[in-house]
């Protein structure tokens, strides 16, 4: 027995029940507090990463409102713009329009006041011509007017010519 007792065999003993007593304690009074600490950190990061999967989706629904707003905006952006030149195009063909009347207008205008003055220049000239024509028959009547046998050759000529016609 002597083999059995050592003086390693009686330190391993104690070693032995000091480590059972430790665990013993440890299992009394820091075990579960330890567990209950190592849950509730464990509760934590579940939730943080159920919070942190709620951000995300509700970012991928941000980003998807963002680009289905964008689409309307570019929609209303792109109609925006197909009216503008729709309504461009329409206002040019309009003063096109309008200043075609207006052109023609003008050209009728000036026809008419072409015309106008034509006929008064024409008048005029045949007023200077009758004017002329009456001052040379004047003219030409006091020259074969001016003795009395070419007045009575004159009246007898007229004379001849009315009783012929």
């Amino acid at each position: 027995m002597t083999g059995l007792v050592t003086p390693g065999f009686g330190l391993t003993v104690w070693m032995l029940i000091t480590f059972l007593l430790l665990m013993f304690l440890l299992k009394k009074f820091a075990w579960k507090p330890i567990l209950e600490a190592l849950d509730a950190r464990e509760n934590k990061i579940e939730s943080a990463l159920a919070a942190a999967e709620k951000a995300k989706e509700e970012m991928e629904q941000l980003k998807a409102k963002n680009d289905e707003m964008r689409k309307i905006a570019l929609a209303e952006r792109d109609a925006l713009l197909k009216e503008a030149r729709e309504l461009k195009s329409q206002i040019i063909a309009e003063a096109k329009a309008k200043a075609g009347k207006e052109g023609d207008a003008i050209l009728l205008a000036a026809r008419e006041t072409i015309k106008q003055e034509k006929i008064a220049a024409v008048n005029e000239i045949k007023s200077q011509v009758a004017i002329l024509s009456i001052e040379i028959a004047e003219k030409v009547v006091k020259e074969k007017l001016s003795s009395d046998d070419k007045q009575k050759a004159l009246v007898d000529n007229l004379v001849n010519e009315v009783n012929l016609n």
